[in-house]
């Protein structure tokens, strides 16, 4: 069976080269039955012109550009040499400064601190922790482990005699 494509302004229908039946047919006939007339179903989507407006040349074509993925442990020496570079301190000092007022008041009396003495305060407690972690990766690589545990930071509180 031979098909023919004929077009209309408004809508495309598909004739079959069979000849029609008298009028007492049923207009809608089985798909696959000959000498039914089918009519092609649009999805909605126009084409595309190849000819833009100049609105749409002025803005160029954003590709979304695939995220950059770096190998296991990339990521973590890159933000070690980022933070040993720069000399700022770790921990927020908002945060920081009300965990130190909460522990004065729990000593009793009602003591105020200068902004001075706390950074201090905060330096000396951001460098204690770091060379603890320091000391306790070295425990961890000793015990041919990549990962810190507990029992590392107990080792290294030990030898140091804290």
């Amino acid at each position: 069976m031979v098909r023919a494509i004929q077009k209309d302004d408004k809508k495309r229908k598909i004739v079959t080269s069979t000849p029609k039946k008298a009028y007492g047919t049923p207009p809608s006939l089985g798909a696959g039955t000959p000498g039914s007339i089918k009519k092609r179903k649009s999805l909605g989507l126009k084409r595309r012109s190849k000819i833009k407006s100049p609105e749409q040349q002025k803005t160029p074509d954003i590709v979304a550009k695939k995220k950059r993925r770096f190998r296991p442990g990339t990521v973590a020496l890159m933000e070690i040499r980022h933070f040993q570079k720069s000399g700022t301190l770790l921990l927020p000092r908002l945060p920081f400064s009300r965990v130190v007022r909460e522990i004065m008041g729990d000593l009793g009396c009602n003591y105020r601190i200068q902004a001075l003495a706390l950074m201090a305060l905060q330096e000396a407690s951001e460098h204690f922790v770091v060379t603890l972690l320091e000391l306790a990766n070295l425990c961890a690589i000793h015990a041919k482990r990549v990962t810190v545990y507990p029992k590392d930071i107990r080792l290294a509180r030990r030898i140091r005699g804290n």
